[in-house]
């Protein structure tokens, strides 16, 4: 029997690789096109859930999600995120200090920034500064709040200096995200991870030309907010991501997140903007190319 949404009929579906770990949610039906993840913690997912990162690559592919960004958030996470880009052609890197880390860290901020612009410069396998950004939720304390303005700051100017993406982590600062980016020197592309506003701040960010990018939170049923922000997008502002290991989308909601489970969340936005799946997948394939400069393994 066909299903309409996938646009995929279950009988010819190839098979599929069995998980390593039987407590790992299943794998979705493979996707009709290939797509991208464009952010995900593989080190995280290996260490949260144990799936290795050479497994979550394969299970991906199995499933029709080809190529990955892999999310750096401190010094030591984005010497991982570049060496392993380097060696796996389907992976780029974004490498950065988180703000949470610069909140918590204040000592670590000058070395590790440092760290960040060496990796910066290491190749075109690196292709943005992030996450970088605001976070008022795990951040309270006025001073350690200006201390990740700051941060933030200085990761703007890398990305401008290098002529790389800028990926934001945005929790509770929509508007100090965008007053620190609007007294900036922005890059060229600048996209909101984890897209948590409104309609309003969408359509605000759209119109600065920022990409949107929408994780498995958007299948809860409590957030009509979000699907409202997802109506509000440019179709070609729209990405697609996991933030594994968290954030899993449903219907796997409360097990661990991987690239594997970007199945749930694609088919989800297609059926929230009418699209086709297929097309879908290719939409969001051509953004995530586009909002990191270019492309990169396969397409």
């Amino acid at each position: 029997m066909c299903d309409t949404l996938t646009v995929t009929c279950l009988t010819d579906l190839p098979e599929l690789p069995e998980l390593p770990d039987p407590k790992l949610p299943p794998l979705p039906a493979p996707l009709p096109a290939p797509t991208v993840d464009a952010h995900t913690h593989l080190d995280a997912v290996a260490e949260f859930s144990g799936l290795a990162a050479e497994a979550a690559l394969g299970l991906a592919a199995a499933v029709g999600v080809t190529r990955l960004v892999q999310v750096g958030c401190d010094a030591a996470d984005s010497e991982w995120a570049e060496a392993f880009a380097r060696t796996h052609p389907q992976v780029i890197a974004n490498v950065a200090l988180h703000p949470n880390e610069i909140a918590r860290h204040p000592e670590r901020v000058a070395a590790g920034l440092g760290t960040i612009e060496r990796l910066a410069q290491a190749g075109p396998h690196v292709r943005a500064i992030g996450e970088t950004g605001l976070d008022y939720y795990r951040t309270t304390d006025p001073a350690d709040q200006a201390r990740q303005r700051d941060g933030f700051a200085a990761h703007i100017e890398l990305a401008a200096r290098y002529g790389l993406t800028l990926v934001i982590h945005d929790r509770d600062a929509h508007s100090d995200i965008l007053d620190v980016l609007d007294g900036s020197t922005r890059p060229e592309r600048v996209v909101l991870h984890c897209f948590s506003g409104d309609a309003d701040f969408a359509r605000a960010a759209a119109r600065r030309g920022y990409w949107l990018s929408f994780p498995g939170v958007v299948t809860y049923p409590a957030n009509a907010f979000l699907r409202e922000a997802l109506a509000a997008a440019p179709a070609d502002r729209i990405l697609a991501e996991t933030d594994a290991p968290y954030l899993t989308p449903v219907p796997a909601r409360g097990r661990p997140n991987s690239s594997y489970l970007l199945p749930h969340t694609v088919r989800f936005l297609a059926a929230q903007r009418g699209w086709d799946v297929a097309e879908t997948c290719e939409r969001l394939a051509a953004n995530a190319t586009a909002a990191f400069g270019g492309p990169w393994g396969a397409a």
